[in-house]
Formats: C-alpha cells, sequence, structure tokens
C-alpha cells in the first residue's frame, strides 16, 4: 500500500481542534516540523499534546503554544520554554507532568495494546500519592491536582518495593520525523532524533511521518527499521530544503585557541 500524500496540509487535514497529538521529539531534535507548520495553518485549537517537553519559544510545539492551539500537556520537562512556564503558571495550560522513563513506557504501551503497567518510579511521592498541580487558576492557586494512583508492594531482589499503576496513552495522532521512510511506511530515524518518535509512531491511532528521504519498497534492509510500516498511515516526503531545516536549541562552543583560523 502507497501512504505517500502530496503535501503536509492533506496529512494532517483530518485533525480536528480537541484532537489529542502525540509528537515525536526531544527538544528540537527529531521534531516534526513541517507537520506542526500545518497543524498551526490549519487553525485548529484546543490540542492535548503528548511529548517529552513543548519545544522552545516560537520552535517545535512552541509554535501552537504561542499561537494558544494547546489545551492540555502531557510532557516531562518544562525548561527552555518560558512561554510554557508562563501559562502553566497563569492557568491558561493544563500540565501533567509525567517522569521521563514512564512517560516513554505509557506511550510504547498505548501502542502495545498494554493498558497499564506498574513501576517503581514515582512511589513514595506525589506521583503515587496525589496533588501534583495539574492547572492553577489566574491567581496562582491550584484548581485540578494529579488524583492518587493505585499502588502495589512486590517482592524484588532488594526487598519489598512499592510500584506505581501507570496507565497507557494513545493518541487520536501520531506525528514523527524520520530520517528515511519508504512508501509502505517503514521508518529509519538518525543518531539521537530517534528518541521519542518511534513512541509517538507506536501510540498514535493514526500516525503520520514526515521523512526527509523517501526510498521504495525493499531499499531499507528489514534489519535497519526502526518503525514498521504497520504502525504508520500517511507519509509526507519533505523538499531539500525543510529536510535541512534543523534549528538548533542551544549552541556551545569552546574558544577558538590563540591565532586559530589566522592565515600562515
Amino acid at each position: 500500500m502507497d501512504k505517500v500524500v502530496s503535501s503536509a496540509a492533506e496529512a494532517v487535514a483530518d485533525i480536528g481542534s480537541g484532537s489529542t497529538i502525540a509528537v515525536g521529539g526531544f527538544g528540537l531534535c527529531g521534531v516534526p516540523e513541517v507537520l506542526i507548520d500545518a497543524l498551526l495553518a490549519a487553525g485548529v485549537d484546543d490540542l492535548e499534546a503528548v511529548s517529552n517537553n513543548a519545544g522552545v519559544d516560537a520552535a517545535g510545539l512552541g509554535k501552537l503554544l504561542f499561537a494558544g492551539r494547546l489545551r492540555r500537556m502531557v510532557s516531562s520537562y518544562v525548561g527552555e520554554n518560558k512561554e510554557f512556564a508562563r501559562q502553566y503558571l497563569a492557568g491558561e495550560l493544563e500540565v501533567e507532568l509525567t517522569p521521563q522513563g514512564t512517560l516513554a513506557e505509557r506511550m510504547r504501551a498505548g501502542g502495545s495494546g498494554i493498558a497499564a503497567f506498574y513501576t517503581a518510579t514515582g512511589g513514595g511521592t506525589q506521583v503515587a500519592e496525589g496533588g501534583l498541580p495539574w492547572r492553577y487558576d489566574s491567581d496562582g492557586d491550584v484548581v485540578k491536582a494529579s488524583p492518587p494512583k493505585d499502588t502495589r508492594t512486590f517482592e524484588t531482589a532488594d526487598g519489598p518495593r512499592e510500584f506505581v499503576l501507570e496507565e497507557a496513552i494513545v493518541a487520536d495522532f501520531g506525528l514523527v520525523r524520520a530520517w528515511k521512510g519508504d512508501r509502505h511506511g517503514n521508518l529509519v530515524f538518525r543518531k539521537s532524533a530517534r528518541n521519542f518518535n518511534p513512541l509517538a509512531a507506536m501510540c498514535g491511532r493514526t500516525t503520520i511521518a514526515e521523512v526527509e528521504h523517501l526510498v521504495e519498497p525493499g531499499e531499507i534492509d528489514p534489519d535497519a527499521v526502526h518503525t514498521p510500516g504497520v504502525f504508520v498511515q500517511r507519509v509526507v516526503q519533505l523538499t531539500p530544503e525543510q529536510a535541512a531545516d534543523k534549528p538548533i536549541e542551544k549552541k556551545t562552543v569552546r574558544p577558538r585557541p590563540d591565532g586559530a583560523g589566522e592565515q600562515a
């Protein structure tokens, strides 16, 4: 089945207001920027986004955030985005902070048909006991907090330990960016851009992949496939310009040694 669609606008056309989207990427690495731009242009709002973070100011999911299109975020990191923090503390955005490994496993479980699982992460904290602020009002008061979660003690090699029940995440749509993909939707991610992308692809009921290099079926070694095409419903081929546009979140460089770069 050829899953390639003609444009990002066509690929996201049925994502409506109120949808839940799982978005790949970590910081700005491996973020499906072209699909996010298409969503922004489509004008949909009231979105719930599941992603490690909300990008940065005016990049990644930050574009939707600045436009007021996000109602709720399920993420593990708030830093590097002042607008994210401002909206959260001002009561304009609901945020379910989730430990990073737990978030990854909740997404993987959603794509694997596992309804819930027990993890030791968060045991004995507000993650298990409830009370983490999900939403504030404009005065800074907590108006919605996380509920208590089911816990159970299991015997481990180090003795009994408390484990927390975490529910799987299944999103209406998954948005991912791959380095290479074929017309059947088999995807390969490059180096650290792999991050949350396979998980976002798995947990979306309908997954859309933007790919930098589109190849024909059979050109990808089956052993090299990171996400099988069974998880992907639509593929968007990026232009060379779109593929090369990869914003960098932070640049840290060393001072040049004295005389470095000078003509001999």
